[in-house]
């Protein structure tokens, strides 16, 4: 069964019948017609089907091609129409519609299948070159396969080298082989016409039209061709290719005129006339000629002259120059075949470099760099012509026709469909930049011919559809991987958004329900480069599951370049850290304001936060009265408005501002500019350290930078690179750069400091989370340490769990109430201690509570808002700090060599508590203990019975 795709050549369908295939010029060149002339294309080309029009199952394959193709050109004429169109054909329609992971993917496959198909087409030349040069006992080694091979790489090197002239070349050569293919065409239909003028051609099958000659060809004869079985889907196979011409004229995208105008009417041109065509010779070829013949003139007088089969040497299925036979004159055949199989060789080779040479330019795949290198005016791709010639010449190598078919046809199925189904997405998702000139398009059409390329595909052959969808996925995912650096505003884009405005609109009126609480944080750290171990600890809770919002106050008032540019590199900070969360920036409000602000307006709908979880002051003892305040109102606040509250504390502190070159309180260095002149911004910033709240650790012997930041340095990130994502990776080295001076000094970074920003981060021994589970808060503080425990960095520990016992002769019956309750839960524990507080404090640590709180005492009446601890509150709130000490007395009994201990945080009573004697309790529990976290949940219960 012999094929060349688009092109004139002879062709063997479902019925056996044999025909020239011949599209006229391929797309390419009418395309290229309409754009490089003024003229209107051509008009009038109308052909109706009238009710006796022959419809054998090789019109039925015709007429599946064109319904496939239309509905394709639809497509692609509404997204060849929605903006400019530039080089790089297919690819670069599908990427800047879909998005670079699938424009990226279907580009390779579909350069690789127009590689082929111009081995295929080569090989169809060789193929009519080698009967030809047969009829007169020529070859150069054995007039078969391996003759067939070295033609067709002869021919592909001229093909190439007429190519990387230029365009221009390449047109003028499709201009006179168009004229070779369009007589030869004509030549087939006149010579049909006029019949056999010998017996000759009667004994070889050449009827003429006859009316016997036509019914005994309607029905299909499926019969066993070179070692293959053919059905329907096989022979659709084969056939498809011809008709992969539509996208010829989308694949020069970058080379023609007015591609918008140029792609929609040359490809509804190309293949009117091609469906045509191939409508005409079924029915001409069908309707002359018989499929078995003998070539025996006696059997012609016998009437016996099809009766040869199986051994019949003529006749549309066993004589390949049928075509030859049936026309006026035969050698113009031989001319048509050339010229067509040439001209969609051509058409080919000259796409794919163009191809290979976008997606090196865009720099999707490192691989296709080298050979995106452009040469001269026009930036020719001869590296990439080297490329597509050793492609397409090892598969000319295979030397078999139909078995490179069926690849291509998958191949370009799965383009076509990519094709409907971009437009598909956009039309549905109706981005405001969809905005298409062609208005002859369909969404539910589009979907539809998506629909019937996928399921052709799996008709023809379903291994290959799975090789070929799997080629696609693998490339896919790489470049998914990579996580290129381009932003092109597909339609992917707008379905990300429309589907999380959707979800947010459904999720409003979802109602909240206990077993699908999720605790949504707002974390108040700043800027997240300066302290790292909290954004961890957070991610530890929200990774993969819930809400995380980085809250950033900053008194300064940021331009909004700088505003942009800090916004920019935080989330970059963040991606390159592998954290999910968002980032909220309030800048020119004091501290107190901003952090209520944030909790009153952070999130939408139900993607709000309902835990505030802060650092845990460590200089409340020598900050400013308004700096004290102000951390304890926001903790108010944070209860006022119904949110947990969790405040993480360690040995050594959170804050590596200096350290990281984030001195300003977070704020890039070259903010002066938003500020006026005489405005010292270092000093007038040094004060205010609430957004360093927890910086007892001295970092001034680290060295400073004095020098302003960098316009592309800001947090730690420069150029994409983290500063504290390499100082992660080289967790003991001794020295880092401050990426965020100018100068790049080299900090001396203490190994205690390096494993303080890393602990959250690091594989944990074997250990314990201890859980002090003191008060009713809803759970959470039992909640928070148990998703801690299901991370794989903290598999490793097990929880403790110690309750508190009101009664000491009741702690045995209290132990197994709660064992009860914890089981209820589900919660996996390893032990349960119920302990007992009502023992009072040891003189020492009573004496180290005083002592802390000594420069707050007076014995004036203290106002509301002054950081001052009266007598008569001492006396008042004796038991209770009583309490507190005494449980520090525990912890550091059973707790001191925890990895993690989660405690419930005492509440803060307005009106009744001041903030130094709180502050002093919090104090009395965390000082000189394992990474500590203080938890007090909302009364909203997050733990149940039920399933």
């Amino acid at each position: 069964m012999q094929f060349a795709t688009r092109s004139y050549s002879s062709v063997r369908l479902v019925d056996n019948r044999e025909f020239c295939v011949g599209i006229t010029s391929s797309n390419a060149v009418i395309t290229q017609i309409q754009s490089d002339s003024d003229k209107e294309p051509l008009k009038g080309l109308k052909w109706i089907v009238k009710s006796g029009f022959p419809r054998g199952e090789s019109l039925i394959i015709i007429g599946i091609s064109a319904a496939v193709c239309i509905i394709t050109t639809l497509s692609l004429s509404a997204i060849s129409t929605n903006g400019e169109v530039k080089g790089g054909g297919i690819y670069y329609i599908i990427s800047r519609s879909l998005g670079p992971e699938f424009g990226a993917s279907v580009g390779i496959v579909f350069a690789f299948a127009n590689s082929v198909s111009a081995s295929m087409n080569t090989i169809g030349f060789c193929n009519s070159l080698s009967e030809l040069l047969s009829k007169y006992d020529l070859k150069i080694i054995d007039a078969g396969i391996n003759d067939a091979r070295i033609v067709g790489c002869i021919a592909l090197v001229v093909m190439i080298m007429i190519c990387a002239v230029g365009m221009e070349w390449e047109s003028k050569a499709q201009n006179f082989l168009i004229v070779a293919i369009v007589a030869a065409m004509v030549d087939f239909l006149v010579g049909t016409i006029i019949g056999p003028t010998s017996d000759e051609q009667r004994a070889q099958g050449f009827t003429g039209f006859n009316y016997t000659t036509f019914t005994t060809n309607w029905f299909s004869d499926y019969r066993r061709s070179e070692n293959m079985d053919y059905d329907f889907f096989q022979v659709f196979a084969i056939f498809f290719p011809s008709v992969t011409g539509i996208q010829a004229g989308a694949n020069i995208s970058g080379d023609l005129k007015d591609p918008a105008s140029a792609i929609p009417k040359g490809t509804f041109l190309a293949l009117v006339i091609s469906m045509f065509s191939y409508a005409v010779f079924v029915f001409f070829a069908g309707a002359a000629s018989l499929r078995d013949a003998s070539g025996s003139l006696q059997d012609l007088a016998n009437g016996t002259l099809s009766l040869c089969t199986p051994d019949c040497q003529y006749g549309t299925f066993n004589n390949y120059q049928m075509m030859e036979l049936m026309s006026a004159w035969g050698p113009l055949i031989y001319v048509g075949c050339w010229a067509a199989t040439l001209s969609t060789a051509l058409t080919n080779l000259l796409s794919v470099p163009r191809l290979i040479q976008a997606l090196g330019i865009d720099r999707i795949y490192p691989g296709l760099i080298f050979f995106s290198k452009g040469y001269g005016k026009a930036g020719e791709p001869y590296r990439g012509y080297v490329l597509t010639l050793l492609v397409s010449a090892a598969f000319l190598l295979i030397g078999e026709l139909n078995a490179i078919a069926p690849l291509i046809s998958n191949f370009y199925l799965a383009s076509y469909a990519l094709i409907n189904f971009c437009t598909f997405h956009a039309a549905l998702i109706k981005p405001l930049g969809w905005r298409p000139t062609f208005k002859y398009y369909n969404t539910w059409l589009s979907l539809a011919g998506f629909i019937s390329c996928v399921v052709i595909m799996f008709l023809i052959n379903w291994q290959t559809s799975l090789i070929t969808f799997g080629v696609i996925i693998a490339l896919y995912l790489l470049v998914v991987y990579r996580k290129p650096d381009v932003n092109w505003g597909s339609s992917t884009q707008a379905q990300t958004y429309k589907t999380a405005l959707t979800t947010a609109h459904r999720l409003i009126n979802i109602g909240e329900h206990v077993k699908n609480y999720k605790p949504q944080i707002l974390c108040l750290c700043g800027s997240p480069s300066s302290r790292p171990a909290l954004i961890d600890f957070a991610n530890l809770i929200t990774k993969n599951n819930s809400l995380l919002v980085i809250g950033d106050v900053t008194e300064v008032r940021l331009q909004h370049r700088v505003r942009s540019s800090r916004i920019q590199n935080v989330y970059s900070w963040l991606r390159i850290n592998k954290i999910k969360g968002f980032y909220s920036l309030l800048d020119h409000t004091q501290f107190e304001n901003g952090a209520k602000a944030l909790l009153q307006t952070t999130g939408i709908g139900k993607l709000s936060p309902n835990v505030l979880m802060m650092g845990y002051k460590n200089d409340w003892r020598g900050c400013t009265s308004e700096e004290l305040m102000a951390y304890f109102n926001v903790l108010h606040a944070a209860f006022d408005h119904r949110l947990a509250v969790a405040i993480l504390r360690l040995k050594d502190g959170l804050d590596y501002s200096k350290l990281m070159g984030d001195e300003l309180n977070g704020t890039p260095a070259d903010i002066s500019m938003s500020q006026p002149p005489t405005v010292d911004l270092r000093s007038g910033l040094a004060a205010n350290t609430m957004m360093h709240a927890d910086s007892n650790l001295s970092l001034a012997d680290l060295g400073k930078s004095d020098t302003a930041t960098p316009k592309n340095t800001i947090n730690g990130v420069k150029n994409g690179n983290s500063l504290i994502n390499s100082m992660f990776a080289k967790k003991h080295a001794s020295k880092v750069t401050d990426s965020t001076t100018s100068n790049s000094k080299v900090h001396q970074i203490p190994t205690f400091a390096m494993d303080n920003m890393t602990l959250f981060r690091n594989k944990q021994n074997k250990g314990n989370i201890d859980v002090w589970w003191l008060y009713d808060d809803g759970g959470l503080t039992m909640l928070l340490p148990y998703i801690i425990s299901t991370r794989q960095a903290w598999s490793n520990c097990k929880l403790r769990v110690f309750a508190l016992s009101t009664n000491k002769n009741e702690i045995e019956e209290e132990e197994k109430s709660m064992a009860f309750l914890l089981s209820k839960f589900r919660l996996n524990y390893s032990s349960l201690k119920i302990v007992s507080i009502s023992d009072k404090p040891q003189e020492s640590t009573i004496k180290f509570f005083n002592d802390m709180i000594s420069e707050f005492r007076t014995d004036e009446e203290v106002g509301e808002n002054e950081c001052k601890v009266s007598e008569a509150e001492i006396a008042s709130l004796q038991d209770k700090t009583y309490r507190q000490l005494r449980l520090r007395e525990l912890l550091l009994e059973n707790s001191s060599d925890a990895n993690l201990i989660v405690m419930s945080l005492p509440m803060p009573r307005k009106g009744k508590l001041s903030a130094p004697l709180y502050m002093a309790w919090l104090e009395a529990l965390t000082r000189d203990m394992p990474p500590y976290l203080l938890v007090r949940g909302n009364q909203q219960s997050v733990l149940t019975f039920y399933s």
